[in-house]
């Protein structure tokens, strides 16, 4: 149910127009209300979605240069359409990382899965996502080897240059393969098959099930219907 909510609550946040930033605010109320109650530290929170803040960046940064029609004024201060779907998609951002760093850190990686199974998703997606986080771990391993590799090898380098950068990669990625190729050879001899997975067959409780309503709701209710509007300002 808590993958089911996730998924729900991420398409909602997803659907909004590039402009509706005021309509996206109260969707804060899930990653805030989820972070106090699983008492998921909020530094983790921040210091994991700071990773995908670079991106969220770049892809938006060419909207405040290319979208100059101004949409209102502060204070004299006139704030553009491009600065306005700047921000919405950093709080898009911010609400679906969130999100979803707060439904790992409270929900083991095989009752994710199973959740999968139960939803009936396809199940290359399935074993993509368990191979991915199976096998992320061992590939930050194989590029800090050959990171180590080459740092002895290059004493008088500092990092890696930039001529080697290619070779470097490249390098990774045939090892990545054969890596990849081994270890999933290896989880099948010890009885990995995603079909032939045993059901499973317990029951959601009420509360997971008032959990799941609830936010569900919510969501549609904001979705559907603007707050602003509903207090007496404009949609």
């Amino acid at each position: 149910m808590k993958l089911l909510a996730t998924t729900i609550f991420i398409v909602t946040v997803v659907s909004f127009d590039r402009y509706d930033f005021g309509r996206m605010v109260p969707y804060i109320f899930y990653p805030t209300l989820m972070t106090a109650f699983s008492e998921t530290p909020y530094t983790m929170l921040m210091k994991k979605f700071l990773i995908a803040l670079p991106f969220c960046i770049f892809v938006g940064i060419s909207n405040v240069i290319f979208d100059r029609a101004s949409a209102f004024s502060i204070y004299g201060i006139t704030v553009s359409y491009g600065a306005v779907s700047f921000f919405t998609i950093l709080f898009r951002a911010y609400l679906c990382v969130t999100s979803v760093l707060i439904l790992v850190s409270v929900t083991p990686m095989p009752d994710i899965t199973n959740s999968m199974r139960r939803l009936k998703l396809p199940y290359i997606f399935i074993v993509m996502f368990e191979m991915t986080y199976r096998y992320i771990g061992v590939l930050f391993d194989e590029a800090y080897s050959m990171y180590i590799a080459y740092s002895l090898r290059s004493a008088d380098v500092r990092g890696i240059a930039l001529k080697d950068t290619g070779g470097f990669v490249g390098q990774l990625l045939l090892r990545s393969f054969d890596r990849a190729d081994r270890i999933y050879n290896a989880m099948k001899c010890r009885g990995y098959a995603l079909r032939n997975f045993p059901r499973d067959r317990r029951k959601y409780e009420p509360k997971d099930l008032i959990f799941c309503s609830v936010t569900c709701l919510f969501c549609a209710a904001f979705r559907v219907f603007s707050v602003k509007a509903l207090l007496g300002g404009p949609s």
